[in-house]
C-alpha cells in the first residue's frame, strides 16, 4: 500500500443538504469514545452503505468478533449514499454485452447474476432486520427513444438471449407497436422491465448502524483520513493519520467511493470522481396522488438517459439531465468541490418527464405546479471501464 499523496479529492467540509439527509439524525455526528482508539483489529473507512455493509457482515452471527473502527470524514452517510434516488437496480442486460467482449461471456453472466441477486439481498436484509427505510420491491421499466438506439439495443437482447450464457428470465422485452401503451412514454421505440427496489439509503445505514453499535462497533465521524501508512511495521498493523491522532490496524477497508485516491493514489487515473444530480419533486395531492408503479429509465439516444422514482409520499425522484451539463467537463469531470449548474439541469430533468408521459396519470400531469423539494448534487467514482475493480 504506498503512501499517500496529496490530492484534490478531498470531501468538501460544508456539502450542500439533500432531501435524504437534511433532517437531522442522532448518529450524524456520532464518536462512540471522545478519544480515537490508538488500535482495532478493522479499520474501515467511509461510513456509508459499502463501510457499513462491510461492518454488518463481519458482525453478523460471529461469536469471536474483532474490533472494528469506521472513520467518517464528516456526517455519517453524508456522502453518495445519503444523497442519492434510492435505486436497488440491477443491469441485467444494457451493459453484459460489453463486459462481454471485455471479459468473456462466463464472467459477465456471472456479474448480470451478481447484479440481480443484489435486489433481494437488499429485501432479505431489510426484512431480517426490520428496517424501517422505505423499501419497495418493483419493476423498472427502461423506454428507448431512439430509433437506431432502440434496434441496437434490441438485437443485442436477442444476441444475449439466443447464447444462452446470461440468465435473462427476469428481462422482459416490448417491441415498438406495444411499447408506447405498455411503457406510457411518448414516442418509445421499445422497452425493457425487470426486478428492482427502490429505498431510503440514508434510512437504512444510520438503523444497520444503530444496530452495530450495540454489538460494539466504534463509530468516528468527523475524522478524515489524511494518509495510510506505505507500509505495514513489524507487527503487521498499518498506521491510519487522522487530525484527531493516529490510529492502528492490522486490516484496512477503504470504502470512499469517488474519495478513493485521497487516501490511495495509486487508484488516482483508476477511480476518478464525477458528479451528477437528481431532484425530488413534490405534487399538490401528496400522499393521496395516484401512484406510479414502475420506476423507469428514459434513455434518449446511446449516451444520455434520465430516470423516475416514484415515492409513496406522492412525491418523484427525477435525475439525469446530463444534457445540460456533459459538455462542460470540468464542472462534472474530477471536480469535488466545484459548482455544478443545478438549476437548468434540474428543470431540465423535470421538464423532460412532463413532456414524455402522457396525462394521465394524474400525479405527473400535476408536475408544472407542484414543487422541488430538494435539489442535490453528488460525488460518485467512474471506473476505467466502468467495470467492478474485480474484472479490470
Amino acid at each position: 500500500m504506498p503512501a499517500t499523496k496529496p490530492t484534490n479529492r478531498t470531501p468538501v467540509s460544508n456539502p450542500v443538504p439533500s432531501f435524504w439527509n437534511a433532517a437531522p439524525r442522532p448518529l450524524d455526528d456520532h464518536r462512540t469514545t471522545p478519544v480515537l482508539p490508538a488500535a482495532s483489529d478493522i479499520v474501515i473507512v467511509g461510513a456509508g452503505f459499502a463501510g457499513v455493509a462491510t461492518a454488518y457482515h463481519i458482525l453478523k452471527d460471529n461469536p469471536s468478533p474483532p474490533s472494528i473502527t469506521i472513520l467518517e470524514a464528516r456526517k455519517v452517510c453524508s456522502g453518495a449514499s445519503g444523497r442519492n434516488g434510492g435505486h436497488v437496480k440491477p443491469d441485467t442486460y444494457f451493459q453484459v454485452p460489453k463486459y462481454t467482449k471485455l471479459f468473456g461471456p462466463e464472467q459477465a453472466a456471472a456479474l448480470a447474476a451478481f447484479e440481480a441477486s443484489n435486489v433481494y439481498a437488499v429485501k432479505e436484509l431489510v426484512e431480517s432486520e426490520g428496517l424501517d427505510c422505505d423499501f419497495h420491491l418493483t419493476r423498472a421499466v427502461g423506454v428507448y427513444l431512439d430509433p437506431e438506439h432502440a434496434r441496437e439495443t434490441e438485437a443485442a437482447y436477442r444476441e444475449l438471449v439466443k447464447a444462452g450464457v446470461v440468465n435473462m428470465k427476469d428481462v422482459a422485452f416490448t417491441p415498438k407497436k406495444d411499447a408506447e401503451r405498455v411503457s406510457g412514454v411518448k414516442g418509445a421505440q421499445c422497452a425493457f422491465s425487470f426486478t428492482a427496489a427502490h429505498l431510503w439509503p440514508a434510512k437504512m445505514v444510520h438503523q444497520l448502524l444503530d444496530r452495530l453499535l450495540k454489538k460494539g462497533l466504534n463509530l468516528q465521524a468527523n475524522t478524515p483520513v489524511t494518509s495510510i501508512s506505505s507500509t505495514p511495521d513489524a507487527a503487521g498493523r498499518w498506521t491510519i493519520q487522522t487530525p484527531r491522532g493516529a490510529i492502528s490496524a492490522g486490516t484496512v477497508v477503504v470504502a470512499t467511493n469517488g474519495y478513493t485516491a485521497q487516501v490511495l493514489p495509486q487508484y488516482e487515473d483508476r477511480i476518478v470522481p464525477v458528479r451528477g444530480l437528481c431532484s425530488r419533486i413534490t405534487t399538490p395531492g401528496g400522499p393521496n396522488s395516484p401512484h406510479l408503479v414502475n420506476t423507469y429509465g428514459i434513455r434518449f439516444d446511446a449516451r444520455n438517459n434520465d430516470y423516475l422514482i416514484p415515492r409513496a409520499d406522492g412525491s418523484i425522484v427525477v435525475g439525469g439531465a446530463r444534457q445540460m451539463f456533459w459538455h462542460k467537463r470540468g464542472e462534472w469531470f474530477d471536480n469535488v468541490p466545484g459548482p455544478l449548474p443545478t438549476d437548468p439541469a434540474a428543470d431540465r430533468g423535470a421538464g423532460g418527464f412532463a413532456e414524455l408521459l402522457p396525462p394521465r396519470p394524474p400525479p405527473l400531469l400535476a408536475l408544472p405546479s407542484g414543487k422541488w423539494g430538494a435539489r442535490r448534487t453528488r460525488v460518485v467514482d467512474a471506473a476505467r471501464e466502468s467495470a467492478p475493480a474485480g474484472l479490470s
